[in-house]
């Protein structure tokens, strides 16, 4: 069958925003002068159909008539003197094609069999060459993993293929060194556990399948089995308890009233009100991020919805949070390590993932932050997280029964995300992205849309039994943890696929999006394949839970998988593994002291660690679902940041769920101790801020780790250490978390590069009352401005202050866990009693950023006095955590609301736009809050533009 090409452009005299976009890029990012103009165009393809069906198709859906124009089978762009195509590779998942068969199906149009769709780019420039166009196309627009330049028109966009066959793996016979070359691009696990399945199949008298060793590479994997957060570590001829079981005890013994399920379900979940619950879950998503960004971002965000959708029989996802950790964007080209990607790029389209994830869902974004350090040029960190709610009854996870029917809903498996589990496990190499090029997943929000709906249809039809996602590992993480107590038989050969030609292995451990498992009884499987078919989501039960405590796979009769289930879950060896952490050799800088701060202030406000985000938050919908009471930013011109997000999901109550976090990855290269309680300290005092009970918080972690040697492991011990000690000072529990440790880059040449050390700490908690929140911008001149909190002035080090010199220091911040707790229950108070009007804390920037972001807020100025005896430029840029600025009537008397908490009044506010900083009357400081501003928004808006712009940037 003929395939027919139908393409669509804006009328040449009209703007070409997408064009322009490109040819920004290419001008400020690439540097390149010769290319004058971009136009671009989609190109369309459709096989099975005619030329009336394609103009049919064309007119009524593709373009539009009043600023668009279109040919069949022709070019369109015909006057650029270079026009490229670029086109995902095939078998990569593209959204638009499935969107476009069931549109061309809506349209009564019949006989299609296949669509795509790609994007033409048209150069124009006299003085443009081949050098110019391969650069663009490597550094721009072109991500060699998933994507490729068409060079000519295909015969059929038809995939097919024959299955391959199972293959036996010799694994009996193979010497170390050949257990070791069978592991190292294919399973990433170490002798011994390559020496224990071994052992396993000369014991039962066979050699594996291809399909046993892939599934019991992903069951072991890091990712999955966390495995070293499972094995006991040697500190110093210490033996410890392992690192999950001490947050665990941690967590249990501190025996939150409000604590419904923790550390055993998808996401934690916590008691709201009135009959529901509210569940959070945060995720990584690195490794495949690091090699396409776009779609390991998405389907990141993608993920970690399904596991809030997947919590007890069915969740409600109701907001998306996000934190990146990424290189200088202008991180010169000859920095990055060979087989990585620009951090300019990787931002861009991390970013831009994110938001055609959740927009297209309907799921608000309103809760993130970006960090930047040189130290992850070689792998970005990609954290997304999600919260859900479902009612108490519905909350705690499902077992299937012997006799359960899984039936699997949603996308179908393609040859995407195979390896996925197995290679985010492993260290990044400069051959990372030539092997793992299929690790990456294409995400489609849609169809999980569909899902979605589906599941909370089910859910309240009291259908779901149990119920979880496909992952990482897909239907083999899926049916192998649900079947874990009770057994499981597949049949492999009913899975929907994408195309024909996937081995048995592949279709079982291909990590294709938007896909999950539902364990249903016999007798309510018809009501649920209903419901699907209602929804337009596509249903087929593939396995049945039996009682033999078995994995067995058969695809066409023939058994591809056969493994007990408790050499499966349980076989892995049991690790003690040796951690030493040694304190760096670092010095502290003699700073003089500076005569005037204008410069300096500006250069910490325009800081990456500080400068505005806003940017990157307009392009998220964080208004969806209309619960938002109070966004990332707010204020009179709505550019002031706001420490947490408050939602109100329940129509016409005003209980409130607050969603906060915390991290710092310079302060754990120091301490990781001290850095990990400033990162839980920071989490919670954002949530305090905006009006939280300290005391109806809970916690999830997010270690994002270089590979685990001793030294790494050292600082893991040290990280989780402080987590432990935070749960038992705070009482506040961890309910949930995530372990990523491969975060170490390894090239030809010997290079090592290790990203800081990442603790997320995630918080989430309710409140009885929105009203009872405030917002971080001044409400007006004339009031009180208050610090509150414990520092001290010679714990400097990590801060912006000393990376402007150029310095790291030693003496980070230590945080006083009683006098935080006290702190956090007395601004609660204030808050609630009305005392306050407005609330910061204290974290990047320190109080000088704090302050200008009130005052950018407020759109009002502030007069500051710094106390005598204090080294001004300290105590305005120190960063301890768990410290805030207040703002307060005169009327009110900071000495009685505050009484007990260390605080200091340090000025007013004004009517004049401009902070003016004093100290025993000398002028340390006067600068225009425009000029601050201009400073603090411009870096973010260099990349992508000013909120107002918008610019595109996927």
């Amino acid at each position: 069958m003929a395939v027919v090409e139908i393409r669509v452009a804006n009328h040449p005299y009209l703007t070409d925003p997408a064009g322009e976009e490109v040819l920004y890029e290419i001008k400020h990012a690439l540097g390149i002068d010769a290319v004058q103009k971009v136009r671009t165009a989609k190109v369309y393809r459709f096989e099975g159909i005619d030329e009336s069906a394609a103009r049919l198709l064309a007119e009524k859906l593709l373009a539009e008539a009043v600023f668009q124009d279109y040919t069949i089978n022709a070019p369109i762009i015909k006057d650029a003197p270079v026009v490229v195509e670029v086109a995902y590779k095939p078998g990569v998942m593209n959204p638009e094609a499935a969107s476009l068969m069931k549109a061309a199906r809506d349209l009564g149009i019949e006989g299609l069999v296949a669509a795509d769709s790609s994007r033409e780019y048209g150069f124009y420039g006299q003085d443009i060459n081949s050098q110019h166009i391969d650069v663009i196309l490597e550094r721009l627009l072109v991500n060699a993993t998933v994507e490729r330049v068409v060079t000519e028109k295909p015969a059929t966009l038809l995939i097919s293929g024959r299955p391959g066959q199972t293959e036996i793996i010799p694994l009996r016979g193979m010497s170390d060194a050949e257990l070791m070359e069978l592991s190292r691009d294919r399973l990433f696990l170490n002798l011994e556990e390559m020496k224990t399945i071994q052992q396993y199949f000369r014991n039962i008298g066979r050699d594996p399948t291809d399909c046993e060793i892939e599934t019991l590479a992903q069951t072991w994997s890091e990712h999955c089995g966390h495995k070293t957060f499972k094995a006991r570590l040697l500190v110093e001829g210490r033996v410890k308890e392992p690192l999950l079981k001490r947050l665990q005890e941690a967590t249990f013994a501190a025996n939150h009233p409000l604590v419904l399920s923790a550390f055993v379900d998808n996401s934690g979940v916590m008691e709201f009100y009135d009959g529901w619950a509210i569940c959070g879950k945060v995720e990584t998503h690195n490794s495949p991020s690091a090699i396409e960004p776009y779609g390991g971002a998405m389907t990141g965000s993608g993920g970690v919805f399904r596991d809030v959708m997947g919590t007890g029989q069915g969740a409600r996802v109701i907001a998306s949070t996000d934190m990146f950790c990424f290189a200088p964007p202008d991180t010169p080209r000859e920095e990055i390590p060979p087989g990585c990607l620009s951090p300019h790029y990787l931002l861009r389209r991390v970013v831009a993932g994110v938001r055609d994830y959740g927009n297209r869902m309907g799921i608000p974004t309103n809760n993130g932050s970006v960090h930047f350090h040189r130290d992850f040029r070689a792998k970005p960190s990609v954290i997304v997280g999600a919260y859900g709610m479902l009612p108490v009854e519905r909350c705690r996870k499902g077992q299937p029964r012997p006799g359960d029917l899984a039936v699997v809903i949603g996308g179908r498996t393609g040859r995407d995300g195979i390896h996925g589990a197995t290679f985010s496990s492993g260290e990044m190499t400069h051959r990372t992205t030539e092997v793992n090029a299929s690790a990456v997943q294409i995400g489609h929000p849609i169809e999980e849309k569909r899902v979605a709906d589906a599941i909370l249809a089910a859910s309240e039809a009291g259908l779901v039994r149990a119920i979880t996602d496909c992952g990482a590992g897909g239907f083999s993480s899926a049916l192998g943890e649900m079947g874990e107590k009770t057994g499981v038989r597949v049949w492999l050969e009913r899975a929907p696929l994408k195309y024909q030609g996937l081995r048995p292995w592949e279709i079982w451990l291909s990590e294709s999006q938007e896909r999950m498992i539902i364990a249903v009884s016999p007798g309510n499987l018809e009501r649920l394949l209903e419901i699907c078919r209602g929804l337009n989501v596509e249903a087929t039960v593939l396995a049945e839970f039996t009682s033999d405590r078995r994995l067995v796979v058969t695809y066409e009769n023939e058994i591809v998988c056969d493994l007990d289930m408790e050499f499966l879950h349980h076989g892995l060896p049991k690790r003690v593994l040796p951690a030493r952490w040694q304190q760096p050799a670092l010095k502290e800088p003699q700073l003089p002291i500076p005569d005037a701060l204008e410069d300096i202030y500006c250069r910490v406000m325009s800081h990456l660690n500080v400068c505005s985000k806003e940017p990157i938050v307009r392009m998220y919908d964080h208004g969806v679902q209309g619960s938002c009471s109070l966004a990332p930013y707010g204020g009179v011109e709505q550019d002031g940041p706001n420490d947490a997000v408050v939602l109100t999901p329940l129509l016409g109550s005003p209980a409130a769920v607050i969603i906060s976090h915390g991290l710092n990855p310079v302060l754990n290269q120091i301490d990781p101790y001290y850095g990990s309680l400033w990162a839980a300290t920071e989490a919670v005092s954002n949530a305090v801020a905006v009006g939280a009970n300290p005391g109806e918080l809970v916690l999830i972690d997010n270690f994002i780790w270089p590979f685990p040697d001793e030294e790494s492991l050292g600082a893991l011990d040290r990280a989780v250490d402080a987590c432990v000690d935070f749960v038992r000072a705070t009482g506040m529990p961890f309910i949930s978390g995530k372990d990523s440790l491969s975060s170490t880059y390894r090239g030809k040449d010997g290079e090592v590069i290790k990203i800081p050390p990442v603790l997320c700490v995630s918080v989430f908690g309710r409140l009885p009352d929105v009203k009872r929140t405030i917002s971080s911008d001044f409400k007006g001149t004339g009031n009180l401005i208050v610090l509150v909190g414990q520092r001290n002035l010679s714990e400097m080090a990590g801060s912006v202050y000393y990376d402007l010199y150029g310095y790291l220091g030693k003496n980070l911040p230590r945080i006083d866990l009683k006098t935080v707790t006290r702190v956090w229950k007395g601004i609660f108070r204030a808050i609630q009693e009305g005392k306050i009007l407005a609330c910061h804390d204290i974290s990047e920037g320190g109080l000088a950023a704090a302050l200008a972001e009130m005052c950018f807020g407020g759109g009002v100025g502030a007069e500051l006095n710094v106390p005598a005896g204090e080294r001004p430029d300290y105590f305005l840029f120190n960063e301890t955590s768990g410290c805030f600025l207040l703002e307060m009537s005169p009327r009110e008397n900071p000495g009685k609301v505050l009484a007990g908490l260390p605080h200091v009044v340090l000025g007013q506010t004004r009517d004049n736009p401009v902070i003016e900083i004093k100290q025993e009357g000398h002028h340390l400081c006067r600068i225009a809050l425009s000029t601050l501003k201009r400073s603090w928004k411009e870096p973010m808006e260099r990349i992508f533009g000013t909120p107002g712009e918008a610019r595109e940037v996927g």
